[in-house]
């Protein structure tokens, strides 16, 4: 006669404890590599954000530009368009000159707990000045505008993007070429990466 097989309570509170062990060390890690996609996505989608703007000031033949605003703690962006040929202004939007390309925009509004923060001190991108923890992460000017001509050049600086924990990301954009490029810091090497 065979012998009966089965599971004994011992073994099965080992593969419980063994199942328990791996979610306490999985989750955190998982939660991380969640955070780190949303970071990456929402850097991403900033910088489509302003190729959008840049393309269409060149096909309006007229300037367009992104204002950012502090609102509620976080940031939204909206896109202008230039109503009086003399190029986005503060002034000519808060008169309805310049008028909206659409509704105003915010990171969290896609990306949960993405913002625009820093939230490492850093070194700064190719030569400029050093970020600290905290800073303000549009570096645009006074304005805190991103304007294109219709020709393409567009305001130079930097958009820094991250989640509460990090990574920390930066979009850089070229004023002469009105080009962007997106950044990631590597903690580690203590330096800007191409991402």
């Amino acid at each position: 006669m065979g012998r009966e097989r089965g599971t004994t309570l011992v073994e099965m509170v080992v593969v419980a404890g063994l199942v328990a062990l791996l979610s306490v060390v999985s989750v955190p890690i998982l939660g991380q590599a969640a955070a780190d996609a949303r970071a990456h996505g929402a850097a991403r989608y900033v910088a489509t954000k302003v190729h959008a703007a840049r393309l269409e000031a060149a096909r309006r033949g007229a300037h367009v530009a992104l204002q950012f605003q502090v609102v509620d703690g976080g940031v939204r962006f909206t896109a202008f368009v230039d109503g009086n040929g003399n190029g986005v202004r503060s002034a000519d939007i808060a008169s309805g000159v310049d008028r909206p390309l659409g509704p105003s925009d915010a990171l969290g509004d896609h990306f949960g707990d993405v913002d625009f923060a820093v939230v490492f001190s850093t070194p700064g991108i190719d030569g400029g000045a050093a970020v600290a923890l905290g800073d303000d992460p549009i570096r645009l000017g006074a304005a805190n505008m991103l304007s294109w001509s219709p020709v393409g050049s567009a305001t130079s600086g930097t958009l820094y993007v991250a989640g509460p924990r990090g990574p920390q990301f930066a979009v850089r954009i070229f004023g002469a070429t009105g080009r962007t490029r997106v950044l990631r810091f590597d903690p580690g090497a203590g330096a800007w990466r191409p991402h």
